[in-house]
């Protein structure tokens, strides 16, 4: 039944382009849902995009993009009997969540300049934008690797690349995959379909990543009033482990 609701929602994506005599090139996308709710019980969810195509034969590419924010990366060096962080570099405009999709793999999509202008892939999403100057070009490469590596990590980026499968010549469709630990906030579906190795056209989608119910109201008090949260923290445990001595203690 959900299979066939999808078929139908893409078929109508289909129609709904208008039809021209002459060669034009366009695409058509949607989101199964625009918000991620994330709540205590939050594990992780997946969103289903799909589109049409406004004509056969081409590819088709998705970017994802979470909240961009300032990301600093530090370099352990042994100074003595200890290790401390002695050098660092800021990337201003880092995407706190990336992921990426398409119909085929990247070195038969499109050539490395044309990824890079679209940032379409984790090694060309314009992580090279840093604060501070005089580090090497050598030095960059090293600290934007550590970068991904330390996102990978924890599942916020990806260098593999999602699957864009087609549904007849013109519909298509993905599984975009957030994990629990996707941060909140405004985020950029990116739908591009590719023509001979050129972005032909594009289209642009919004999905909200939220916090609701008790997990927002946790989130709001430690964001906007930090020192009385704290506070309300101590007291809690102070509570908890004056509760939990007395129970023992009877």
């Amino acid at each position: 039944m959900k299979r066939n609701r999808m078929l139908l929602a893409l078929v109508a994506l289909a129609l709904s382009l208008p039809g021209r005599p002459q060669a034009a090139s366009g695409v058509v996308a949607d989101l199964s849902h625009h918000l991620i709710a994330i709540t205590t019980a939050f594990a992780g969810t997946d969103v289903l995009l799909f589109g049409a195509l406004e004509d056969a034969g081409t590819d088709v590419a998705v970017v994802v993009r979470g909240p961009a924010s300032d990301a600093v990366v530090r370099k352990k060096n042994r100074v003595g009997p200890i290790w401390l962080n002695t050098e660092e570099v800021t990337f201003a405009g880092a995407p706190s969540y990336y992921a990426a999709a398409a119909s085929k793999p990247l070195a038969e999509l499109a050539d490395v300049h044309e990824l890079k202008r679209h940032g379409i892939g984790v090694r060309h999403i314009g992580l090279e934008r840093l604060v501070g100057e005089g580090t090497s070009e050598e030095a960059i490469a090293a600290f934007t690797d550590a970068l991904i590596r330390n996102k990978k990590k924890v599942a916020l980026y990806s260098d593999e690349l999602l699957p864009v499968r087609f549904v007849g010549q013109r519909l298509f469709r993905t599984t975009l995959a957030f994990p629990a630990n996707v941060p909140p906030g405004q985020y950029e579906v990116q739908v591009f379909e590719i023509r001979d190795g050129v972005v032909a056209s594009a289209q642009h989608n919004a999905l909200l990543v939220s916090k609701v119910g008790v997990e927002a109201d946790i989130y709001d008090a430690a964001y906007h009033s930090p020192a009385l949260y704290a506070l309300a923290s101590i007291v809690l445990a102070v509570a908890a482990g004056w509760a939990a001595s007395a129970i023992f203690r009877k």
